[in-house]
């Protein structure tokens, strides 16, 4: 059986590359993670990704995603629960289809910048019950999405970058880490930082998309704007998703 793991972007349709768009048009049914109807901008978007670049009426398995506790004692062995649970899920819906079946997962952003299609992917083929071969198309990252959106260069000339969570974001911090990606920050962590006056930021919610908001500037005077912006997000749609780009003001470059 073959696997095409294509990214998508942000979601907005102009953002497939040409490869995303042959891999597309290669599938003979797309898997979809039904994550419930607070979703349903988002369900829209992969449904308009496949009516604009798949031609005729594309089949499409809608597979219910897995309950994930999101406040576990021990956060690695709840999310490698999580991705066993979405594998057998999985699993399930491939076994009912033909062994020369070409299928297809959208994945938002890039595959191999903080998503766990591949390792669940993986997982499935390790059960041992499929021959499974997959693939994996990159897609344009939230991250090259808010260097463009603000217009920056993520590096300082010759200097590294961090690419983190919000869960790990303080600690990081606490290393010496001063030119900081953060992803995957429900908690809006950078709100620890505000009163030190050292920290400049570079923010962007659902970027990509029509409903894009940016906000930049120094920390301290941003975070209120953040906060009050992710909110009506929020309540807009169910859902956001956000990226930031820290940097310590006090280093140039």
């Amino acid at each position: 059986m073959k696997i095409h793991l294509v990214g998508v972007g942000g979601g907005h349709p102009d953002q497939i590359t040409v490869q995303a768009v042959a891999m597309l048009r290669d599938v003979d049914v797309f898997l979809v993670a039904d994550k419930g109807g607070d979703v349903g901008d988002l369900a829209e978007a992969r449904a308009e990704i496949l009516r604009r670049h798949v031609p005729g009426v594309p089949r499409v398995i809608q597979v219910p995603d897995p309950e994930r506790d999101r406040r576990p004692a021990d956060y690695g062995a709840a999310v490698l629960d999580w991705h066993d649970a979405r594998a057998r899920a999985y699993e399930e819906v491939l076994l009912g289809l033909e062994p020369d079946t070409t299928v297809g997962f959208l994945v938002w952003g890039d595959p191999a910048l903080y998503d766990s299609t591949i390792r669940v992917v993986e997982r499935v083929r390790d059960f041992g019950n499929l021959d499974i071969d997959f693939d994996v198309t990159p897609g344009i990252s939230s991250v090259s999405m808010l260097a463009a959106a603000h217009r920056i260069v993520l590096n300082r000339i010759g200097g590294p970058i961090v690419i983190t969570t919000g869960r790990a974001l303080l600690k990081d911090v606490e290393a010496g880490a001063d030119n900081i990606v953060v992803m995957l920050d429900g908690n809006v962590t950078c709100r620890e930082l505000v009163g030190t006056g050292t920290w400049g930021i570079h923010w962007g919610a659902n970027l990509g998309t029509s409903d894009e908001q940016l906000v930049s500037g120094a920390l301290d005077d941003c975070i209120g704007e953040i906060e009050r912006v992710r909110a009506a997000l929020k309540t807009k749609h169910g859902w956001v998703m956000d990226t930031y780009l820290l940097r310590h003001l006090a280093v140039s470059g």
